[in-house]
């Protein structure tokens, strides 16, 4: 492992030095991603390795880091929890690389500018680089720099495509989010090493209390949540993800976006103990985060925005989980620990899986479509087979449906949160259940969410058409989304075997037997507490195909041959039967019902227009008699924190700007007098401290 290590990254490295000359239509432009799945694999077999327990070092000290003491304090090196991560992320990588790969081959796939699949190219390579790097960093200075790198990368993704509308400004927005992370993680780690004397993170567990490592602990957590999306950080993500390619979305969202959460686990390791207010901030943060997400995916009409809001709820679900255990790391309870991260890592694995699957198969529907408007991607079962089963059972898997793995993290979540009785104030108790009465309402609209998808884009009428007349992905990229569709599947049915792999990642935060009482037989499970409740996902997988058969027996013992016969009747549809065309049930109509119940939440704007042909508003075409004036009804959900936080934000900052430039004045004088104030500022503030 000590040679496949280096092989991995200097794959990545030859598939970001490949983009710079593989640019032209064919083939060749698959040559990145093909490297970066073989360096993918190599590292994700790195992880399991430590997972095994075998620790695999690279001495990287004076290329990214100066030495400290004898060496081996900096550079990289993979423990069980880095393992762990490694193994989800990059072993996520390598299918997802594989479809990337296929869809960079075909034809029209990155624009006509060479300009545009480099930077596609050096962002996806970057990217998987900065994620490895900063999963296994020793020291802060390593760990700083994955995480610039990663905002350039995100940068490059989301700006691959420049010449199009909203792509430069979803860029900025990205990189702006991408810098205030990087900022609240570079305060926070000059905190701890300023207080143990070191930049190796081990050193960290010995940076003495009080306000400075409470200030570092909070500013390390703001930094992780802004990368993950949580609110009122959560803006940048759909944007971000929305702007970049069509594959380019399964790397930031199914492999990127879990440094994030390392990073919370990695500093709950290393700090432990954190103030119970900071666990309720967590709780109620990651809440909001899920229900706001769900809301605001359950109203879109692009197929990339809804996917990309899913994940904003999918990141306030996972830190939900995390809240739990740093309720319990406050209380010392490791039983509560143990249930939370648990519960929140199996949601990590579901949501990697989920939405490496639902991006991948949404780069393949927009390729045949032209584009992710839901209206366009009706029926897409019918044109996009491979790519319209994948969005299916991702999905499925979202909304939380057995025998899928997103029904048993669900399970466990929920589960975890019910063991707010265990906690002894009153105000941890309430947090947790406002965090489990949103993760419920969360569920719920997560059902309403996907069977939009599954019914409309997946089995409904077919769309608009026009779009590529070529076929699904290649058969490389059919294989790469059949193992991704296969893997949410597959998980649920071996959980016991994900439970015990769990936890020996998770052995560096809590005691790997404590995790272990997840499993109350070998394929029998509870939430660490026994005595509470049982599931056997495994059984699940048994029982659930038994019924359904038992149940089609039954129906054909009693029809008979009727059960067979073949009736062809008017669909029905939203009581418009028969009704064809643009008069029919829509996706843009099955979320209707949604936007009015949460208008309150989303502040809703309906407005209609009267178009009248003839005045160039150009929308009376399709209508059977063109000369005769119809109405257009436009609803459209608002961004609430953006309205409330940053617009103002934003309004107030131009104000200042521009009172400060009365300030210029050209004179030296002047110039010389703000400095000498500065600086008799900074001497009074520095007293003061001291």
């Amino acid at each position: 492992m000590s040679a496949i290590f280096p092989a991995g990254l200097i794959l990545l490295a030859a598939a970001a030095a490949v983009g710079l000359i593989a640019w032209r239509p064919g083939r060749a432009r698959a040559a990145p991603y093909a490297l970066g799945a073989a360096g993918a694999a190599c590292l994700a077999a790195v992880g399991g390795s430590a997972l095994a327990g075998q620790t695999v070092r690279l001495n990287v000290a004076g290329w990214l880091a100066a030495p400290a003491g004898d060496g081996r304090g900096s550079g990289l090196a993979v423990d069980r929890l880095s393992g762990l991560f490694l193994v989800m992320a990059l072993g996520a990588a390598v299918p997802v690389s594989v479809a990337f790969a296929s869809w960079a081959a075909g034809p029209g796939s990155a624009g006509p500018a060479p300009a545009a699949t480099r930077m596609l190219a050096q962002g996806y390579a970057l990217a998987l680089g900065a994620t490895v790097v900063i999963m296994t960093a020793q020291d802060a200075f390593t760990a700083l720099f994955g995480w610039e790198a990663l905002t350039a990368a995100f940068y490059l993704l989301a700006g691959a495509k420049r010449g199009e509308a909203d792509r430069v400004g979803a860029a900025r927005v990205t990189v702006a989010f991408g810098k205030a992370s990087g900022a609240a993680l570079l305060v926070g780690l000059l905190l701890l090493a300023a207080r143990s004397h070191s930049i190796v993170l081990a050193s960290f567990t010995h940076a003495p209390g009080g306000g400075a490592r409470t200030t570092a602990l909070v500013l390390l957590m703001t930094g992780f949540g802004i990368k993950a999306g949580l609110v009122p950080f959560q803006v940048w993500l759909p944007r971000g993800y929305a702007a970049a390619p069509a594959p380019a979305r399964a790397v930031m969202a199914g492999v990127c976006v879990n440094v994030g959460f390392y990073g919370m686990w990695r500093t709950l390791a290393l700090l432990g103990h954190p103030p119970g207010w900071l666990a309720g901030i967590l709780l109620i943060a990651g809440g909001l985060s899920a229900l706001l997400g769900i809301a605001q995916a359950a109203v879109q009409n692009r197929l990339s925005r809804v996917i990309a809001y899913s994940s904003v709820e999918n990141s306030g679900l996972i830190v939900t989980g995390f809240g739990v255990a740093l309720t319990g790391a406050a209380v010392g309870n490791q039983q509560l620990i143990a249930i939370g991260l648990l519960a929140a890592t199996l949601q990590m694995v579901t949501h990697t899986a989920a939405k490496s699957l639902l991006f991948s198969s949404a780069a393949g529907l927009e390729a045949v479509a032209g584009g992710d408007d839901l209206e366009a991607l009706r029926g897409m079962a019918r044109r996009a087979p491979w790519s319209a089963t994948g969005l299916a059972v991702g999905s499925l898997t979202l909304a939380g449906l057995p025998p899928t793995a997103g029904f048993v993290s669900e399970w466990f979540l929920l589960e975890s949160l019910m063991q707010q009785f265990r906690v002894g104030s009153l105000g941890g108790r309430l947090t947790l259940a406002l965090a489990g009465a949103a993760v419920a309402l969360t569920a719920g609209f997560a059902g309403v969410t996907f069977v939009r998808l599954v019914g409309m884009v997946v089995l409904g009428p077919t769309g608009i058409v026009g779009g590529s007349r070529r076929g699904d992905y290649g058969w490389a990229g059919r294989g790469a989304v059949a193992l991704l569709a296969a893997c949410p599947l597959m998980i649920a049915a071996l959980t016991p075997l994900e439970i015990r792999v769990i936890a020996a990642g998770l052995s560096p935060v809590v005691p790997d037997e404590v995790t272990m009482g997840a499993l109350k037989s070998p394929w029998v499970l509870q939430p660490v507490f026994a005595s509470f409740s049982i599931l056997s996902p495994s059984w699940l997988w048994i029982e659930l195909p038994v019924m359904l058969g038992l149940v089609v027996l039954l129906a054909f013992a009693l029809s008979g041959r009727r059960l067979i016969r073949v009736r062809r009747v008017p669909v029905w549809r939203s009581a418009t039967i028969g009704v064809d065309g643009a008069d029919s049930y829509t996706p843009f109509g099955y979320a209707n019902p949604t936007r009015r119940v949460l208008a309150s939440v989303l502040h809703t704007r309906t407005g209609v227009e009267e178009l009248v042909p003839g005045r160039g508003n150009g929308d009376a075409e399709g209508y059977d008699d063109e000369r005769v004036p119809h109405l257009r009804y436009t609803s459209d959900a608002v961004e609430v924190v953006e309205s409330w936080l940053y617009r103002p934000a934003a309004r107030l900052f131009a104000a200042v700007v521009t009172a400060a430039k009365r300030l210029q004045s050209g004179r030296l004088d002047a110039y010389l007098l703000y400095m000498l104030i500065a600086l008799v500022a900074l001497v009074a503030v520095v007293t003061a401290m001291a």
